[in-house]
């Protein structure tokens, strides 16, 4: 059946291919544990990407808890469910929050996946293109290592494991890359709540030794960046704000720009794509081309 599906969902990819787009790329952002900071993390990555001119999406994959919402303090009424269903349109459902950052309630794939059908599709890909010129979509997943996460984390460039120097949320740190690690080597790793720099390498180089140790040398497991503990980030938290809004001055805001750095520095700027390679629908292309 999805075989079938993904048929029908190829042909209406090659029918839709003679426009240009911008090439988008994918970001998962993951976590072993809940309460590790992740969805902070994915917020706050998305603005100061957006603030540098890119043209950003951050798409709400954690449906359990779905807190995008609140760390932009937004209200969200209808999600990408509304849409497939045919209950509303894509451009419905986003929700933007500066000029250049976009928000899109999401579900999780097996929700997602549950109304393939083609002539949904088709509709869906087609208002989908308003999303087309997007040059990163941060894709906020749900903690732990599910079927339907892991297919986000297979459809994704770079996949980022947020974890914090405490010994529950690192052994599940480890257990999430030891996943990850059956769908792709090269897995980013970002230490939130830590004192300094010394400790996040510290935490890191463990992480790293063991995985190294049992999963393999193949592992390209890499520190892509650290947030500095802050009491800054949780009031901002609690007053439904960016941290990076708020306290554009405080060690967290330097520390989510340069690892926004390392993330732009890896776009593949100025080159264009068939429009099923970008946006929202070139991540459905992904989804659906893992059956």
């Amino acid at each position: 059946m999805m075989g079938h599906q993904a048929e029908k969902l190829e042909e209406l990819v090659a029918s839709n291919s003679q426009k240009k787009s911008k090439k988008t790329r994918f970001v998962a952002i993951t976590s072993g544990k809940g309460g590790v900071g992740k969805s902070t993390i994915s917020s706050n990555l998305a603005y100061v990407l957006s603030q540098s001119g890119l043209n950003v999406g951050i798409f709400d994959a954690d449906i359990g808890l779905a807190n995008l919402d609140v760390m932009f303090n937004v209200k969200i009424k209808k999600n990408i469910l509304h849409v497939l269903k045919g209950e509303a349109s894509v451009s419905d459902i986003l929700i933007p929050i500066t000029r250049n950052l976009i928000l899109i309630p999401g579900e999780s794939g097996d929700e997602i996946l549950k109304y393939a059908d083609a002539a949904l599709f088709k509709r869906f890909m087609e208002e989908a293109q308003v999303l087309d010129k997007l040059d990163v979509m941060i894709i906020d997943t749900g903690a732990g290592i599910g079927e339907h996460i892991q297919m986000f984390l297979n459809a994704a460039d770079d996949v980022i494991v947020v974890t914090v120097p405490d010994p529950a949320a690192i052994t599940d740190a480890y257990a999430t890359i030891k996943t990850v690690a059956i769908l792709r080597n090269d897995i980013g790793l970002i230490m939130n709540q830590v004192k300094n720099e010394k400790e996040a390498e510290a935490v890191f180089d463990k992480i790293r030794k063991v995985a190294l140790a049992n999963i393999g040398d193949k592992l390209d497991l890499q520190l892509i960046g650290k947030i500095n503990s802050d009491v800054k980030v949780s009031s901002s938290i609690k007053r439904r704000a960016l941290f990076s809004v708020s306290y554009p001055n405080s060690q967290p805001h330097v520390d989510i720009t340069a690892i926004a750095s390392k993330i732009a520095s890896r776009l593949e700027r100025n080159m264009l794509v068939s429009p099923n390679e970008s946006g929202l629908t070139g991540l459905f292309k992904r989804l659906m081309g893992h059956f």
